[in-house]
């Protein structure tokens, strides 16, 4: 057992010290303490691959269209497949009593739009290790819009489109998050016949306005052939303009057609005008920042506050983060750089603490506000996590007790195809016989429980994170959200070790009754006092003082933290 008395905590202590005659405590209370006033951000999203995850309704297979179930060569003893496996609303739906029990309160689903009728005959094959190999692919993940106006035929059912779906997840109380496309359409050239679909685009009435022909980008002709406007004629880019070209064989929309900015922003209000309550924005760093500025401008116009959060799919911080800017769109963003941090600490590499340190960026970071970024630790575009049952535990503690929107890709509660790739089983199907598996799962009885303390507390959610320790196995921070009349300091115990640990925090640590969110049991804490904790192997505790702010020392580290939190406006 050892006390956490940090060097910042000794320095505000000296420099409080030095200013109490001028900062009486009632003045102390009456400030405002968070990390983030985001609605959104109350949030925890869990992920799914709709056509993956259960499928509720045979009879919108569509297995006359030759797209049903195309598995792929076993890589390393798992098949991925290719094919829809009949994932859909209904199975959703249906199991949404499921997802909300874990302590989720949104579901991110994706692309609805209409999407192709057969398999694509260009591009390369998918191998084991390899992505942006689309050779025999369908378009069961809803990526290759070809109507953004038009709900894809696989996935309603009789009684239940679009806004049905939005209306059940509404009635568990939870919301819709809808990922969307701005970049591309469908893959576009390289078929062996021009095939159906792919490579078009139509409008609300069916009536096609983009056609790539089955060319290669280089010979479309947008000056003289109406039908090639949406489209850049740019080929593929290699380096650092990588995204300045075609990604794969998909069709690449030209940001600079104001055109392409009213068929999106168009149809997307259309989703929202049926139920969905934010958006993810996959490949934004595909489109510039200009076009994204203008489209969120328009769909904020008309949904004051609408939350979206972009995929810039790149661990540099500075990179990713100049889209939540003024003039770059606006949005948050899905924490990468936390996501390699947390694959180290959790993985089987099993970095200590210190390792998400930098990846925080709590004060003085390139972020608008890293508290209203998307954290996870994998997705369905990369291997997923390669741990073992503890080291997902560990890394649901941590995502659901630090700062950011937690982010869980389906099946993770139960370790779902740990380590696998895309097509080595990453996006396989979950199914009814994989909710009853996971409901005796650890992982998943653990996730549930950090899941409903970070559900009722406002500190976990929104509040200001000062860390104390993030050394080894060990980790200490507090979490304090002081605004509008709720007031609540959490402090936050996390061992990733196989043996117990003993804690006894003194620094910064306000007199009160403090109450462990776990368990119930309570402390009471005398000024100047120690609060000790035992916690378990790969545990967690939360202790929450639902009371303001009145000790000077952590008051002079909140109102630092407060300062260099948010780049000013």
């Amino acid at each position: 057992m050892r006390p956490i008395r940090t060097l910042l905590a000794l320095a505000l202590l000296a420099a409080a010290s030095g200013c109490a005659s001028t900062s009486p405590p009632a003045a102390r209370t009456a400030s405002d303490y968070y990390g983030t006033l985001e609605p959104f951000a109350r949030e925890a999203v869990y992920f799914v691959v709709t056509d993956r995850f259960v499928n509720g309704d045979a009879a919108n297979d569509q297995r006359g269209q030759g797209t049903f179930d195309i598995p792929l060569a076993p890589c390393n003893g798992v098949a991925g497949n290719i094919g829809y496996l009949g994932g859909d609303f209904r199975g959703l739906a249906d199991n949404l009593g499921y997802i909300r029990e874990m302590g989720f309160t949104s579901v991110w689903i994706t692309p609805v739009v209409d999407n192709p009728d057969e398999p694509f005959t260009g591009g390369t094959a998918p191998t084991c290790g390899g992505s942006l190999a689309d050779k025999g692919k369908t378009g069961y993940h809803g990526y290759w819009g070809v109507n953004f106006h038009e709900l894809d035929e696989h996935l309603p059912s009789a009684g239940l489109d679009f806004r049905g779906l939005a209306d059940a997840v509404h009635a568990k109380g939870m919301k819709l998050v809808l990922d969307i496309v701005g970049n591309h359409g469908s893959p576009a050239w390289g078929m062996q016949r021009d095939q159906p679909g792919f490579g078009k685009i139509y409008d609300r009435d069916g009536k096609l306005l983009a056609d790539h022909q089955n060319l290669p980008p280089q010979q479309l002709d947008p000056t003289r052939n109406p039908l090639h406007r949406f489209y850049n004629n740019i080929g593929p880019v290699d380096g650092e303009k990588y995204a300045s070209g075609n990604l794969a064989q998909l069709s690449d929309l030209d940001e600079r057609n104001p055109a392409v900015l009213d068929y999106l922003a168009g149809a997307y209000e259309q989703w929202i005008e049926q139920g969905a309550d934010a958006f993810r924005i996959d490949t934004i760093a595909w489109m510039p920042d200009a076009f994204w500025q203008q489209f969120t401008s328009r769909i904020r116009a008309k949904h004051p506050g609408f939350f979206m959060f972009g995929e810039a799919f790149d661990y540099n911080a500075a990179t990713i983060a100049r889209h939540t800017l003024p003039g770059h769109g606006e949005t948050s963003v899905l924490d990468f750089p936390m996501k390699q941090a947390m694959e180290e600490a959790f993985g089987h590499k099993q970095a200590g603490f210190e390792r998400l340190a930098p990846a925080l960026h709590l004060t003085g970071g390139p972020y608008a506000n890293p508290y209203d970024l998307a954290t996870f630790y994998d997705n369905h575009d990369m291997p997923r996590m390669d741990a073992s049952d503890a080291g997902f535990i560990d890394a649901h503690n941590w995502l659901f007790t630090a700062r950011g929107i937690p982010v869980v890709y389906y099946g993770s509660e139960m370790g779902f195809m740990r380590g696998r790739p895309e097509h080595g089983g990453n996006r396989n199907y979950f199914g009814v016989e994989g909710i009853a598996a996971a409901k005796a799962s650890p992982i998943r009885a653990a996730l549930a429980r950090i899941a409903k303390v970070r559900e009722a507390s406002p500190a976990l959610q929104r509040g200001l994170q000062v860390n104390l320790e993030l050394q080894g196995t060990r980790a200490a921070f507090y979490r304090v959200y002081q605004h509008a009349g709720s007031a609540q300091i959490a402090l936050v115990l996390l061992n990733k070790g196989d043996a117990a640990e003993r804690f006894a925090i003194d620094s910064m640590l306000q007199a009160g009754r403090w109450t462990s969110a776990l368990d119930g049991g309570v402390v009471e804490i005398a000024a100047g006092g120690t609060l000790e904790a035992s916690v378990p192997a790969h545990g967690v505790q939360v202790y929450l003082l639902d009371a303001p702010v009145t000790d000077p020392v952590l008051a002079a580290a909140l109102d630092a933290a407060m300062a260099g939190a948010r780049l000013p406006r």
